[in-house]
């Protein structure tokens, strides 16, 4: 596929590649507010964000992790090409259980990961440990994390589509 300009989406960075802290966006306040503290040995995979103008199944804007050669900070903006989503359900503390799907995309400015334009186009290694990530991220949170396989490029924008608010 042709890498252009429609097949983008701006994402918000909460919080940073190999970072222990947990940002969030507080919509009410206008501000990123530390959420939570990762224990030790335990940082995020890739820069993690939002999809501005989205709303999930959770009721937030839809998650995604950003693949790029360096971390970016809370607040940033990048342009990202979604190259598919990791589908998830996810069970509350309370018992609820709700779709909570992470796409995954890859900054358009990056060198290192320019190449990748599908989710088969990174490594099973990757993926499984994107995967145990959200699984043992969750758990330190008493939440279950249940991943219910992999998508391609085309199935994440219809995600993302069908979330616009």
């Amino acid at each position: 596929m042709k890498k252009n300009k429609k097949d983008s989406v701006d994402v918000v960075i909460e919080t940073p590649k190999d970072c222990r802290n947990k940002y969030a966006w507080d919509e009410k306040e206008k501000v990123f507010r530390l959420k939570k503290i990762l224990p030790l040995g335990s940082v995020f995979p890739f820069d993690f964000g939002f999809v501005p103008g989205t709303k999930g199944g959770d009721g937030d804007p839809l998650d995604v992790l950003v693949i790029m050669d360096e971390p970016a900070f809370p607040g940033c903006v990048l342009e990202c090409r979604i190259v598919g989503v990791l589908k998830a359900r996810q069970t509350e503390r309370d018992k609820k259980t709700e779709t909570n799907d992470r796409l995954i995309g890859v900054s358009v400015l990056s060198e290192l990961y320019s190449d990748i334009e599908d989710i088969n186009a990174l490594s099973e290694n990757i993926l499984r440990q994107i995967e145990q990530f959200f699984v043992s991220y969750n758990q330190l949170a008493g939440k279950k994390f249940e991943p219910q396989g992999w998508a391609g490029a085309e199935e994440a924008r219809k995600l993302i589509a069908t979330a616009r608010t």
